[in-house]
């Protein structure tokens, strides 16, 4: 059965609320089209790839849906963790999830009995949610560095491809956790690293799973992923290795008064160590609206590799481990168990009185936004690797439509993450379509959107330094004031194609904290700040980003 088309009047810049209206949800939407039931196995056809480089000027994508997604969950299958399988997926629908991953730690007992049991419940959870695509992943340790997302499509190997992978390349069950300058084992770890993602690629290419990807988590929580380890990853298979967190989960981290007065969202309360890449500044240890600092910078990491030429795609999730005011704590071991002979903690048990936890559930305030083509598990997959991904917190939009076209063009033009071809000199504009918060977020905040921000940047190719996180020539070159602003509405942004190729990106915001850029007012005039440590309401500050665009200019 192969995934199912999308109808042509599926139009992503409608809000739910306005589908709604019509009679017509999301999913509702996806349902008429006869996209549930059967047509929701797994879809023995691929999705369509993103669109490959023309011979001709400009270049036309496809009519997108997006579907709503988180790809860094957890369960009773973590050590560290506490909720069943079935809460987090009922959180996931109650907060309108499409798509989630849950990506448990690797462990030995993990690997050894967990994952297997796991995989029976994933099965059972599919079958429960049939209006939700549920992946089966793994958190690897990545040797001499932080985490990653790894998961496959469904099929006969998932459980079997994500078992053999923690057991041959995990760096907390190799050993292979050195990663400090000088250190003895660290290139050993760095090149297992590389290693390990060409494996990746080798099982899909031979057909082992249908499709696998891997997304670096959390990268500068504790800034032990240094650039040139980042580059590695992406270069070993870009198919594979396709972008970051740009974003992490643990957005309550730092609700005033819960925590404590030294919390920060994200749980970014960490310190340089030896282990940490010693190029990072002090301030790369923060989050900046919520917002990674390699993403957050304009200017900064994230803008370095795109300058390259290369797409690397972010998301955001909720790393949903133990929610914030939640009143649930894990059971009691029967004698003689534990997490290494079980690789399962006991079920959870409710205590009336709210414990400990930094995270909000799967939806609630971080969504990653996909768009596809057709509804199925390798469609989502190949959303997230064409880079047709915006994200958004607490709800901040209800739709992103965004396109690049030459004035001289009819058509959609090209969409996020991809490629536009023009000629020097040529004008080309960005249409913008926001579609506004049109119901109140979870927690009871009806959000507005204050601005978007155009940010350019020049593609200059590979670097020679592999270590650089700055890209000198990426700035915020326009924004555009929408407060106030109601409904779905186009924003046209007129753009010039100078001498050398670029790309540009989208940001937004509530405006309710800003500032200027870590790199200065000069690169960016209101960008996200770092808030005071123990008071960072997250639902005071919330940002939405988009994937970039490319446009590769031509000579005469």
């Amino acid at each position: 059965m192969t995934e199912q088309q999308l109808p042509a009047w599926a139009d992503p810049s409608v809000s739910p609320a306005r589908l709604d209206a019509q009679g017509v949800s999301r999913r509702g939407l996806l349902r008429r089209a006869g996209l549930f039931g059967a047509a929701f196995a797994l879809g023995s056809a691929a999705a369509p790839a993103l669109a490959s480089p023309r011979g001709g000027f400009g270049g036309e994508d496809p009519r997108l849906a997006y579907l709503v997604g988180d790809h860094h969950v957890h369960s009773v299958y973590s050590h560290d963790a506490k909720y069943t399988f079935s809460q987090q997926a009922r959180a996931a629908a109650k907060y309108g999830l499409d798509w989630m991953v849950f990506n448990e730690h690797s462990n030995f007992g993990h690997a050894y009995h967990g994952a297997k049991l796991e995989h029976a419940e994933i099965l059972k959870a599919r079958a429960e949610n049939p209006r939700q695509l549920i992946f089966q992943g793994l958190e690897w340790y990545i040797p001499a560095a932080e985490h990653c997302t790894v998961f496959a499509a469904p099929g006969p190997h998932e459980t079997d491809l994500l078992t053999q992978f923690e057991l041959a390349y995990d760096g907390k069950l190799l050993g292979y956790t050195e990663g400090s300058a000088g250190a003895a084992d660290t290139a050993r770890n760095e090149a297992h690293a590389v290693k390990a993602i060409k494996w990746l690629a080798e099982q899909r290419r031979s057909g082992y799973v249908d499709d696998v990807l891997v997304l670096a988590n959390h990268p500068l929580r504790l800034g032990i992923d240094s650039p040139h380890e980042m580059r590695a990853w992406r270069d070993a298979a870009p198919e594979i290795m396709v972008g970051m967190e740009g974003a992490p989960g643990a957005q309550g981290a730092a609700i005033p008064g819960w925590r404590g007065s030294t919390s920060i969202r994200g749980e970014y309360e960490n310190k340089p160590t030896a282990q940490s890449w010693s190029g990072y500044p002090a301030d790369a240890f923060l989050t900046y609206g919520g917002f990674d600092w390699a993403t957050a910078t304009v200017g900064g990491l994230w803008d370095s590799m795109l300058a390259e030429g290369r797409l690397f795609t972010i998301t955001t999730n909720s790393d949903n481990h133990r929610t914030v005011f939640d009143t649930w704590k894990n059971g009691d071991w029967p004698a003689g168990q534990n997490f290494d002979n079980t690789g399962k903690l006991p079920d959870p048990v409710n205590t009336d009185t709210p414990q400990p936890g930094s995270d909000f559930w799967p939806g609630e305030f971080s969504r990653t936004h996909v768009g596809v083509t057709r509804y199925g598990y390798r469609a989502v997959m190949a959303g997230l690797r064409a880079g047709r991904v915006w994200l958004d917190h607490g709800h901040l939009l209800d739709g992103l439509d965004v396109r690049l076209k030459r004035d001289c063009d009819a058509g959609r033009g090209v969409t996020l993450g991809g490629r536009l071809r023009v000629r020097k000199g040529e004008r080309i504009t960005l249409y913008v379509t926001v579609t506004t918060a049109s119901r109140p977020n979870p927690q009871g905040i009806l959000p507005e959107l204050a601005h978007v921000d155009v940010i350019r940047g020049a593609v200059r190719g590979p670097v020679d330094d592999r270590d650089t996180w700055r890209a000198p020539d990426t700035r915020v070159v326009q924004t555009r004031d929408v407060s106030g602003r109601k409904g779905t509405y186009t924003l046209r942004v007129p753009l010039t194609a100078g001498d050398e190729s670029f790309y540009v990106r989208l940001r937004g915001s509530d405006g309710n904290r800003h500032g200027a850029g870590y790199l200065g007012a000069a690169v960016d005039p209101n960008g996200p700040v770092p808030h005071e440590p123990g008071n960072g309401d997250p639902w005071a500050d919330t940002w939405f980003y988009s994937n970039p665009i490319f446009v590769d200019v031509a000579g005469d």
